[in-house]
């Protein structure tokens, strides 16, 4: 019984100390880029789902951006193709994006959104050919289909939150003539983010967020400016793959994102320790002025 007790008082405690965030952050616009790692097994992504609709139930309006690079390789795998990638890029031909449009706004879009309802969310898929939400140009004939983002209609993204849904979104553009484009997952989230004047964008990555060492989480670089990302990305701090991220970050605060979080996708509860706790967890990125 005591122990009883002393659990339900911590809980209680907790839901207190969450308060203040919650009241911070309620009516805001909170923008999640979801995939990779977070995406690779049945438990994870029964934590972020979760995250996601307890954060919607009190009353902050998270828009849910994901990638599926696993499944859409996974399924060219199954019809015979062979994927191919160019400095981080899939190479995208005519039959690739096909696929691409069949796996991200169908079965990884549909799946979120059933998770979701699972977990008591309200939530409608859409991807970025859907009301033009997302328009875009050829990146490279390198590439293939591949896009850049040139403008976000942010109309088909609000109604769905002002109808008091989750709108969930794959990472799919359209151009001037219909031609479709797969697009960066990240590179997508920061300009929806910064479309939306979002309050925060969250980045969920493989590591804990900016290591000032690469190999030691310890050495977690908790807050940024972006001159000091900038600085610390010529000085071969950061490097490799976090390079990208970091300039989607960056390009999403330049742009009207209050702020950006860089953290690992596969610590349960991440999203919710970040919003809803003093502490937050990986690396914080504003303006700095």
């Amino acid at each position: 019984m005591i122990e009883r007790e002393i659990s339900n008082s911590l809980r209680a405690e907790t839901m207190t100390a969450a308060l203040p965030f919650i009241n911070k952050y309620s009516g805001k616009v909170i923008v999640v880029k979801y995939g990779g790692n977070a995406m690779s097994s049945e438990e994870l992504k029964q934590s972020v789902m979760e995250d996601i609709v307890l954060l919607s139930r009190v009353g902050i309006r998270i828009v849910l951006v994901h990638g599926g690079g696993p499944d859409i390789s996974e399924m060219m795998d199954r019809m015979g193709k062979k994927p191919v990638f160019s400095d981080g890029l899939r190479v995208t031909d005519q039959e690739t994006v096909e696929i691409v449009q069949m796996v991200l706004a169908g079965k990884v879009n549909k799946d979120l959104v059933r998770l979701l309802q699972k977990n008591g969310g309200n939530a409608i898929g859409l991807c970025g050919l859907d009301g033009k939400m997302i328009t875009a140009k050829q990146r490279s004939e390198k590439l293939g289909f591949v896009g850049d983002v040139t403008e976000v209609n942010t109309k088909p993204i609000l109604d769905v939150l002002d109808a008091g849904y989750i709108p969930v979104i794959s990472t799919i553009g359209v151009d001037e003539d219909s031609n479709v484009y797969n697009i960066n997952g990240d590179t997508a989230a920061a300009e929806i983010a910064a479309s939306l004047k979002a309050e925060r964008m969250i980045l969920m990555t493989d590591i804990a967020g900016v290591l000032h060492e690469k190999d030691d989480p310890s050495s977690l670089i908790a807050k940024l400016t972006v001159s000091e990302a900038k600085q610390l990305q010529e000085e071969g701090i950061i490097s490799g793959g976090m390079i990208p991220k970091i300039r989607c970050c960056v390009n999403a605060v330049e742009k009207g994102v209050k702020a950006v979080v860089i953290l690992d996708g596969k610590v349960p509860h991440a999203t919710v320790m970040e919003l809803l706790t003093e502490e937050g967890a990986g690396t914080l990125i504003t303006k700095g002025e």
